[in-house]
């Protein structure tokens, strides 16, 4: 599919704009703590489609031990169950993108809403705890929480698929790993959206492509931020070096344009040499993150749909199975 004129103009936009403005964002606690407020702010003004109603999500995890579960859920106006009622056949775990320090389930909504009514699912947006207050692997914990919250509420893990963008896809894929590695329930499959793979940043350094939008500069002064402890070497973090085995299908999907190409381009390779099950998708001319845009961009819908097709695809059984 050639670029849309619509997908043309916000690139040179963004490029003009904001590139400049990100790509010097110092990364200190204090310039994302203000970076935080305004994006805060602004998503106050986002309004979401009315096809969709959003239930707030706060659970102590007193009983559990776990740690606390809160967020939102996304559904459909039309939908039949209550979310986390454990009567849904499954559901989309989504992990919000950020850089690890930014944004929050409401950012993220034009993306959620659109995949609660493509799909039919209920889709969990967990509020995970952010850098750097909050290093790594804090947000992982978080994720792992809510994975076992949506198991211990009925939803099958055969009906639970893991979804996030940038910083929420590397998540997204650190919890499919950290899923393996305890012997939790394997879910149905994964969905990443422009994964910020190499916290490292070195694949996305020596990419030459003109991002109109973030820079491998900027990115790796976040992940400074980020890491914790153990540093670029905590093997949960080390999304290449992680064994996939036993790994559930993935799509991944990522912008032609992007400096984070080279980072997909590289865990779809590990992911296949590991024997599983992945596509990737590698969109001409966008931009990062450019499914957020679904209600602009044709390539934007294409994509949801076609990330619709797959969950549709790798949850049918545990649905066919919950109406028969």
């Amino acid at each position: 599919m050639d670029q849309s004129v619509r997908s043309r103009v916000i690139s040179n936009a963004l490029r003009l704009g904001v590139h400049p403005l990100m790509d010097r964002i110092p990364g200190h606690a204090g310039s994302i703590r203000t970076a935080r407020s305004t994006v805060d702010a602004a998503s106050l003004l986002m309004r979401h489609t009315q096809r969709v109603r959003i239930h707030a999500l706060q659970d102590p995890g007193v009983e559990s031990g776990e740690p606390p579960v809160t967020g939102e859920w996304v559904v459909s106006r039309d939908a039949e169950t209550a979310p986390g009622d454990g009567t849904a056949p499954g559901a989309i775990l989504y992990l919000h993108g950020g850089g690890y320090v930014l944004c929050s389930p409401r950012t993220h909504r034009p993306i959620t809403s659109r995949l609660t009514l493509d799909t039919g699912l209920p889709v969990l947006v967990p509020r995970y705890r952010l850098a750097p207050e909050h290093p790594f692997p804090a947000p992982l914990e978080d994720a792992v929480a809510a994975y076992r919250w949506l198991l211990a509420r009925g939803v099958p893990s055969a009906g639970i698929v893991l979804a996030g963008d940038s910083a929420g896809g590397h998540l997204a894929a650190a919890l499919a790993g950290e899923i393996c590695r305890t012997g939790l329930p394997s879910p149905a499959g994964v969905v990443l959206f422009s994964p910020w793979v190499d916290l490292t940043c070195e694949l996305s350094a020596a990419a030459e492509a003109r991002d109109p939008y973030i820079s491998a500069r900027s990115a790796r002064r976040v992940a400074r931020l980020v890491v914790g402890p153990d540093g670029f070497d905590d093997p949960r973090v080390a999304l290449l070096a992680c064994a996939w085995t036993d790994t559930p299908p993935v799509l991944i999907q990522v912008g032609g344009a992007e400096v984070l190409r080279p980072e997909a381009e590289a865990l779809a390779g590990a992911l296949t040499a590991a024997g599983a099950d992945c596509e990737l998708q590698v969109w001409d001319g966008q931009m990062h993150v450019f499914q957020i845009l679904n209600r602009v961009l044709p390539e934007a819908g294409a994509a949801m749909r076609d990330a619709a097709r797959f969950i549709g695809a790798v949850t049918e059984p545990a649905r066919a199975g919950a109406a028969a």
